[in-house]
């Protein structure tokens, strides 16, 4: 099932996504509850520090406009310190705020980035071979960052600003009149229908920035990952033209976007400057009609620019938000995906005595009606090794994806001592099965932490002892560094018969009672292939190994094996067996001595 996308830009997809994000932020917010408070009373100390001035100043300056006496120099300048004191508390008070309020905003990043990062390794295998690696991490990191920029922004600059908008109507209107309180109210009122709309409307461009930023992004690092390819068919200036592409629709996307947010600022410039204009007109008649006074004209001055500054600023964090929004929702698309696995309970684990295994009337497609097994049956014995051969889209890696349970069946069951994999903890299946792939890929760190990625609690002694059942030990003294030697990007500073035994290294630290050879010697030397299967023969012996194999001669040591065409098995038995039924492995095993001699 696919994520669920907010793809319109309407009330009610934002309402839902708001809620959603809520959902996920509440837990989080409880822990921190008294850090938010503290925060919360930080921003009220910060505001009335704000509301304060306009009447110290006006008090100031009605005062230095009499003739003053020595005492009312005092108390002048008792108003200058008051002046101070309060711009003072208001620029104290709001970095408090900040800095108690962003320890939350961290642990709600970390908490974010950590569920998104266990759920995308928590979906199936059709997920990961259909997603695009740079698009999705670009995804990532601009959705926490926007759920940053909305939970500090929404909760410290809207309701704020809202809550002051409030408290100056009501103060002009209580000193001044309804006139100067209207003024403030439909000014207020125009510039937020306009910002509302405006921004809505630009959200569409914000997309497409998102959707050609990710676009661009994921064509450098799918280029970079698999330099190897561009290098060998000279595709260099090819990979530059398709990047360009790319950052021509990005450019185009900006393009738009920083259009838009031109007629953005310039309306919201425009009503700005009138309701300023307006209410300083409003001021200046009435001081020169004598009702008011030059501290009053100074107020409500001074009430203007402290209340369009953080509604100017007001219109940036919305804008902000709906593009934090877009981001969020790319990244609530992530988390909404869902694995298409049948659930399993995670508290009933897999409990392994002989390890036997069997898949029985196994039916299997990848696409609907294309199957690749039917009616498949076949048992494997506790510490029995067996062997599967056939042509390649047989079903032989199917089996093993099958077992390891990257898909279910779509009919029979597969079945380990008995019990039904798909009943029992993934984890527990997973944990019982240790798998040595066709192409093994090393992490861009240090050898001796690629073996410890079998088992990242074994220690050194451990690693040893399964370098030693690996026969890595001679790779390791021709490394510079040895066992701290970096391995490069996907391990390419090793040859595939090094990562190989890098492979059954892992195997060995696992310690799983099942083990899956995969085709891992398809691609490796005689000399290379030989060292692999030395290791591998010492490690299936305490183990039931399921072996697929392309080579005949690496199985022929086998107790049993397998001949499959087109998801059935047509054949199984001992090696020379095969050969003096002289049936479809003997017709394998003559093709391959022929191409061999």
């Amino acid at each position: 099932m696919r994520g669920h996308q907010f793809s319109e830009d309407s009330p009610t997809s934002s309402y839902l996504l708001l809620r959603k994000l809520w959902e996920r932020l509440s837990p989080i917010l409880g822990e921190n509850r008294r850090r938010v408070g503290l925060a919360f009373l930080c921003l009220l100390a910060a505001k009335a520090g704000l509301l304060c001035i306009p009447f110290l100043l006006k008090a100031l300056v009605d005062g230095l406009d009499t003739n003053a006496d020595q005492l009312a120099l005092q108390a002048v300048l008792l108003l200058v310190v008051a002046y101070g004191a309060a711009r003072l508390s208001n620029t104290l008070f709001g970095e408090l705020r900040d800095t108690l309020f962003g320890r939350v905003t961290e642990k709600a990043m970390h908490s974010i980035g950590l569920q998104t990062f266990r759920h995308v390794h928590s979906l199936d295998i059709d997920y990961h071979l259909n997603r695009r690696t740079g698009g999705l991490a670009r995804d990532i990191e601009r959705g926490t960052n926007g759920i940053s920029f909305l939970l500090r922004f929404f909760i410290f600059n809207i309701a704020p600003t809202l809550f002051e908008i409030a408290m100056v109507a009501i103060l002009l209107l209580i000193n001044y009149g309804a006139e100067y309180a209207g003024v403030i109210v439909v000014s207020v009122f125009l510039y937020g229908s306009f910002s509302f709309r405006a921004t809505r409307w630009r959200t569409q461009y914000v997309r497409e920035v998102n959707a050609a930023d990710s676009e661009s992004n994921t064509r450098a690092v799918d280029s970079l990952l698999n330099y190897e390819t561009v290098k060998y068919f000279n595709n260099e200036t090819f990979e530059a033209e398709r990047y360009d592409a790319s950052l021509d629709l990005w450019e185009q996307a900006r393009r738009k976007n920083r259009l838009s947010l031109f007629a953005l600022n310039g309306g919201q410039a425009l009503i700005i400057a009138a309701s300023q204009t307006l209410m300083l007109g409003m001021a200046a008649v009435s001081v020169n009609n004598g009702t008011m006074t030059l501290g009053d004209f100074i107020l409500v001055n001074q009430f203007m620019l402290q209340l369009f500054m953080p509604l100017g600023f007001l219109g940036f964090v919305y804008r902000e938000i709906k593009g934090a929004m877009a981001n969020i929702e790319r990244l609530f698309g992530v988390l909404e995906e869902a694995p298409s696995l049948a659930p399993a309970p995670a508290d009933k684990a897999l409990t392994v005595t002989t390890g036997r295994i069997c898949f029985a009337d196994v039916g299997f497609a990848y696409a609907p009606g294309n199957p690749v097994l039917k009616q498949f049956n076949m048992t494997i014995a506790g510490g029995e090794t067996v062997a599967l051969v056939g042509a390649s889209g047989a079903g032989k890696s199917t089996l093993s994806k099958l077992l390891f349970r990257f898909y279910d069946p779509t009919e029979g069951a597969v079945e380990i001592d008995g019990t039904d994999i798909r009943f029992v903890s993934l984890d527990s299946v997973r944990r019982a099965i240790a798998v040595v792939p066709q192409d093994c890929v090393l992490f861009n760190d240090s050898l001796r932490e690629n073996i410890r990625y079998g088992r990242p609690s074994a220690t050194d002694e451990e690693v040893a002892q399964a370098i030693e059942a690996a026969y890595l030990g001679d790779v390791i003294e021709r490394l510079p560094d040895g066992l701290e030697s970096i391995v490069g990007e996907r391990g390419l500073k090793l040859s595939g018969g090094e990562r190989q035994r890098v492979s059954i290294a892992r195997a060995v630290l696992k310690d799983a009672p099942i083990l899956v050879f995969d085709e891992a010697t398809s691609s490796l030397d005689s000399h290379s292939e030989q060292a692999v299967m030395s290791a591998f023969r010492a490690l299936a012996g305490r183990h039931t190994a399921l072996v697929i194999a392309h080579r005949l001669s690496t199985v022929v040591d086998a107790d049993r094996i397998v001949v499959i065409e087109h998801g059935a098995v047509v054949e199984e038995g001992a090696h020379h067996d095969l050969l003096e039924a002289n049936g479809r492995y003997a017709e394998l095993w003559r093709i391959q001595r022929q191409q061999q001699v």
